[in-house]
């Protein structure tokens, strides 16, 4: 059995390399998608196919249709999410794609540290498991598989 499971999360470090690497390693059938995690090319998506936008928030409007209209398709045809809250980034389009997933009734499983239990209690509560690890998500997924 196959799964497909979308990634959400920051995009400024490699932790989306470090799951699909593990879980290769554990030859888990998972196929991994997520959001685009070139930050130049998400933030300028709008302008490379409508054109140049008069002003930055226009740009932005632009940019972020195409963005999230990438998510619904990507979140609609995975089977998984994890989404990943770290301590360094602002979170805010985590907690999008996490709410996204669970409107969806996507199987969600919420990674994030001891330090945001009392700010993501709810979002934490509506998720089908809540881990401190990418490590522990990818043990949850193996688990599918024993």
């Amino acid at each position: 059995m196959e799964l497909t499971v979308y990634l959400a999360g920051q995009i400024h470090d490699d932790w989306r390399e470090n799951i699909k690497k593990k879980a290769k390693e554990k030859n888990l059938p998972l196929t991994f998608v997520g959001p685009q995690t070139n930050h130049s090319r998400s933030d300028n998506v709008g302008e490379d196919i409508l054109g140049e936008q008069p002003e930055n928030v226009y740009k932005d409007d632009a940019a972020s249709s195409i963005n999230n209209f990438r998510t619904e398709v990507l979140l609609q045809k995975s089977d998984v999410v994890i989404a990943l809250f770290g301590e360094k980034y602002k979170q805010w389009n985590t907690a999008m794609d996490a709410s996204a997933a669970l409107t969806l009734n996507k199987p969600t499983i919420i990674v994030r540290p001891s330090s945001l239990i009392h700010p993501l209690k709810e979002l934490s509560n509506k998720a089908n498991v809540t881990v401190e690890t990418v490590d522990q998500a990818l043990e949850v997924l193996s688990y599918l598989y024993e």
